[in-house]
């Protein structure tokens, strides 16, 4: 295995290609945008029907997240995200050539289907290499990268697009797919690890049952069904509505009883916090379609502006979008947030009812920038509360949802604008357009604000550290060095490299390190590293483990799996190499503790939902004293660090600061 995948599991080499192939369904969602007036008139059908580009491409979507997901779980995702990557190709390739409007149909398909390959398949490439070094989630800054870049590009893509359809034609919104995924090809092949999953051997009834072939039948059906009811209106075509109801009648039925269902009724019915994330992102996303497809089509065909000139003004909405995600990169409180971009949505609908074809360009882009930081905010934010609500075994599935639910949103934006530009494009028919945002956002923001699972705790996060500082004093009046062990805990390389603060972290240890060498309190180092034995061991089942010892990876000696050098072994350290998540779980470290007489732990290390909660519940079942170090331990998940040493740990330990050290060993 290559030594720089060792030392840095979350490289640029490896997120790079997920990145790209993530984007690509962004991407293709709003390029588009700007090409739909000029593929109207190249084929010879009015503007309101080139909506079906748009539809046909989110309905594909929509089937295909969830099931591209589930493949990724069966197959491996790395075969997945090739997979995808070459549709998308032949569809950019099909598109570019197409003569009439059933031509661009079929390449919006085939781009759709192989786009939905990308996220989940990412999040499941993400999930994996992150259980391989121990990690109980993946690092923040990769999850947060991945939200950026869909938010980035969805915004910049009517800029992007115009530019392209301004230079090249409306037939390069489809060729650009051509070298991206050439490209995102060449990175995934070359730098993503080949998966170890087995497919080989196993029956054809086995793989239509994990995949459940009759649920997605019937949720497409039932998807299809319903968009025919929506590009008809405002003529209801009532047959179609009726076999949507039944098909999705159908869907639950079949889904309750089913081994391994597609869409998991019962997950939705029993957890309320995700369904109500999934209704929110998808709202959320028909707003901002809502406005990025009629706002578009307005510009060029009320207000006279070609597809270039048209992209450019909405180059500053996706500037504007990419900073705003990255400000809530790191925000643990997802609710205010998700309000302010609530609150964004309502402000740019009703500054949007005041647009008309003779309004300076000036003003134009103000009203752009309300929907550029709402669409910033709100794709991280609710990324993040999936990531918070989901269960963790079920990730990748519950991703793909995410998407299809925004996928539902932006089909509906579709009918929406295809609504409102039915027999043309005018001032008036952007005007209703506003008028449906108004509602949305209403509905967006109440939901929102009176959503009692996305209040913050009752403690106020800026008092944390010192409260934290006062149950110490009062509950800890002293420790004896002579009684005493430091336990630090995975701080390796391959770990540290997973982690957005771990110079922070370090330092810290270093600080616990310095504390124990000059009041001589026993130091152990303890690491997870590997022999080629210790991997045979590991049994196929193991989700945390398997992977570990398909890939060799921290195995003992190697970069990955050393102390960072910044801590100093002396004589008299205790060496501890586990194999499991507990420091006690495969050594004998008890053992050595008993014999020298010691019986309190001062225990810190990465991660706080790994080493940390396991070794603090064995060393609790032993009979130890136990001192947590807040500050000098940490998670790639915040949230679930500060839930583990606020809600959890004081259960079992006395949780302290390392600048609390000396004046309990002074006590």
């Amino acid at each position: 295995m290559d030594e720089a995948w060792r030392q840095r599991p979350f490289s640029p080499r490896f997120v790079a290609p997920l990145l790209m192939g993530a984007t690509l369904n962004p991407v293709n969602s709003s390029v588009i945008a700007t090409a739909l007036v000029a593929i109207a008139a190249a084929v010879g059908v009015p503007v309101g029907q080139t909506a079906v580009l748009i539809s046909c491409l989110y309905l594909t979507s929509a089937i295909a997240q969830p099931t591209a997901g589930r493949l990724a779980e069966e197959f491996g995702p790395r075969r997945v995200f090739l997979a995808g990557i070459a549709i998308v190709l032949v569809g950019g390739v099909l598109g570019g050539v197409a003569v009439d409007l059933p031509m661009l149909i079929a390449a919006r398909v085939l781009i759709g289907l192989g786009t939905s390959a990308g996220y989940p398949a990412a999040m499941l490439l993400i999930r994996r290499r992150a259980t391989a070094i121990g990690l109980e989630a993946p690092p923040a800054r990769v999850l947060s990268g991945l939200a950026i870049a869909g938010a980035v590009t969805v915004a910049i893509g009517p800029a992007v697009g115009g530019l392209l359809v301004g230079w090249f034609g409306w037939r390069a919104a489809f060729l650009v797919n051509v070298p991206f995924t050439v490209l995102a090809f060449a990175m995934a092949t070359a730098w993503i690890a080949k998966d170890t999953d087995v497919i080989r051997g196993r029956s054809a009834r086995d793989v239509l049952t994990r995949i459940d072939v009759l649920g997605v039948v019937c949720f497409g059906s039932a998807m299809t069904a319903l968009l025919v009811f929506l590009l008809g209106l405002p003529t209801p075509r009532w047959a179609a509505i009726v076999l949507a109801v039944a098909f999705a009648v159908a869907l639950v039925f079949w889904e309750l009883r089913a081994v391994n269902p597609f869409i998991d009724v019962r997950l939705l019915a029993s957890n309320a916090a995700l369904t109500r994330t999934y209704l929110r992102n998808a709202l959320s996303m028909l707003g901002i379609y809502v406005m990025l497809y009629g706002l578009t089509q307005w510009l060029e065909a009320a207000h006279g502006l070609s597809a270039y000139a048209a992209g450019l003004v909405l180059l500053p909405m996706g500037l504007l979008s990419a900073g705003a995600a990255r400000a809530v990169a790191n925000y643990i409180n997802v609710r205010t947030p998700l309000i302010v971009a609530a609150v964004l949505l309502v402000l740019g609908s009703i500054a949007s009812l005041f647009l008309t074809s003779g309004t300076p360009i000036v003003a134009i882009i103000g009203v752009t920038a309300l929907f550029g930081l709402m669409s910033g905010i709100s794709n991280l934010s609710n990324q993040t509360a999936l990531y918070r609500v989901a269960p963790a075994e079920k990730l990748g599935t519950a991703s793909g949802l995410l998407r299809t639910f925004g996928y539902v949103g932006s089909i509906a934006s579709a009918t929406i604008t295809g609504i409102a530009f039915r027999t043309r494009v005018s001032d008036g028919g952007l005007h209703h357009v506003s008028l449906a945002l108004i509602a949305i956002g209403a509905v967006v923001l109440l939901m929102t604000v009176f959503d009692r699972h996305l209040k913050p705790s009752a403690e106020n996060p800026a008092t944390h550290e010192e409260n934290i500082r006062i149950m110490s004093v009062s509950t800890t009046q002293s420790v004896d060095p002579s009684r005493t062990a430091l336990l630090l805990m995975d701080y390796q390389n391959a770990v540290l490299g997973a982690l957005a603060q771990a110079e922070a972290v370090l330092e810290n240890a270093r600080q616990a390190l310095e504390w124990a060498r000059a009041n001589d309190v026993q130091v152990v180092y303890v690491r997870v590293a590997f022999n080629d034995e210790d991997f045979e061991k590991v049994p196929a089942h193991s989700k945390t483990f398997a992977q570990v010892a398909a890939n060799k990876f921290l195995l003992d000696g190697s970069p990955e799996a050393a102390l960072h050098d910044s801590l100093e072994v002396r004589d008299g350290d205790i060496l501890t190499r586990k194999t499991r998540f507990g420091a006690f779980s495969t050594t004998e470290l008890y053992s050595d503790l008993h014999a020298k007489g010691l019986d309190t732990l001062v225990v810190a290390g990465i991660s706080t939902s790994g080493v940390v909660l396991s070794t603090l519940r064995d060393a609790g079942d032993r009979d130890f004293r136990i001192l947590v170090l807040a500050d000098a331990t940490a998670d790639p998940d915040p949230e679930v660090h500060r839930v583990l040493i606020d809600k959890v740990f004081p259960h079992h330990a006395d949780i302290v600061q390392t600048a609390d050290l000396k004046a309990l060993s002074a006590a």
